[in-house]
């Protein structure tokens, strides 16, 4: 098949809860997702791939994470290890997943150390040292994913991994940030390493992909924002017979996103002979979660207590509940921080 229609279920696309609670969409314009910018999606595009070679495939993109300023150091933009990512397929008109692919993360810290006077002392550094493909010896933090189809019910339904074509590994590695030119010297060299092609059991081979990209949408967030205040550059600036419009202001140019990519056998996507599919994407989050699982040390909970006293703004009840085996004790009215 050199072609497939599409049908996009969803255009504004959503982050929801496990439970199926909370929905929110597209570039922190929902109050809930704001708050957890990792699971927002921004935009989902599926289309026919168009390079040469990869007729009867469509290539599938989910973005997250939006508005990534290139200068967003030392922690960058990891996304969620306790999220579960979804693409998923309806090719019956449903309006119900037939086909999922799942993503799941996993951060590691190597805990890289410095000479600080005589000891060497560990960083909270991305990286602590150029970096290549080939060399990741002075990389601090890394992510790595793994990819799981679902066909049928994408919570009930029958998994399989996708798996590294090469070396049969089901473990992805996700690039660094573009972080900058003495830490990557070529970052599209180095970015490209991580385009992976896969086996997808029952489908065929396909690709995958997860990093950072520049973001493709062009969308005026100010002036949207702002009572729909939209600007347009002098006509006499602009050349002739072209719209006005073509000249708006991009407030998304120059900002990031992380971008989840699967190239896909047409053929395993479509439901018999029809070729229509609607596509979407999803986040999710468990309900409840706890910050510190395993806390450093004994006396964590009173370190916790006795800042949450200094800083509250509460004259009375701010650390009446027990905290860390510590006997509960009231605030008193704390004096403004110091800068």
């Amino acid at each position: 098949m050199s072609t497939i229609k599409y049908r996009q279920l969803l255009i504004g696309v959503l982050a929801a809860s496990a439970a199926g609670g909370a929905l929110a969409s597209s570039h922190r314009e929902a109050p809930f997702i704001s708050t957890r910018p990792s699971v927002d999606a921004t935009d989902f595009y599926m289309f026919n791939s168009y390079e040469q070679g990869r007729a009867g495939y469509v290539t599938l993109i989910a973005n997250y994470l939006p508005l990534q300023d290139p200068q967003g150091g030392p922690n960058y933009f990891n996304l969620d290890d306790n999220a579960l990512y979804e693409i998923s397929i309806d090719n019956t008109g449903s309006g119900k997943a037939n086909l999922t692919f799942q993503f799941r993360f996993t951060t590691a810290t190597e805990g890289l150390a410095v000479p600080v006077g005589t000891k060497m002392v560990p960083v909270p550094l991305t990286n602590i040292g150029p970096v290549s493909a080939g060399s990741t010896g002075a990389q601090n933090i890394s992510q790595s994913y793994t990819v799981t189809m679902v066909k049928g019910d994408r919570r009930t339904g029958t998994t399989s991994a996708i798996t590294n074509l090469t070396t049969g590994s089901a473990t992805f590695a996700k690039p660094l940030d573009n972080i900058g030119n003495k830490s990557i010297p070529n970052y599209a060299a180095y970015a490209a390493g991580f385009v992976y092609s896969v086996v997808i059991p029952g489908c065929g081979t396909g690709k995958v992909f997860v990093g950072q990209r520049q973001d493709p949408f062009f969308l005026d967030l100010g002036g949207t924002f702002d009572l729909v205040n939209y600007h347009y550059p002098a006509e006499q600036l602009v050349p002739a017979g072209m719209s006005t419009r073509n000249f708006g202001t991009n407030s998304l140019a120059g900002f990031n996103v992380t971008s989840l990519v699967l190239e896909v056998p047409a053929k395993c996507l479509t439901n018999g002979s029809d070729p229509v599919i609607g596509g979407y994407t999803t986040a999710s989050l468990r309900q409840a979660s706890v910050l510190n699982p395993t806390p450093q040390s004994a006396k964590s909970g009173v370190r916790f207590r006795d800042w949450a006293c200094r800083w509250s703004t509460s004259s009375s009840s701010a650390c009446r509940t027990r905290i860390g085996g510590t006997r509960p004790r009231l605030c008193r009215t704390p004096s403004s921080p110091t800068t």
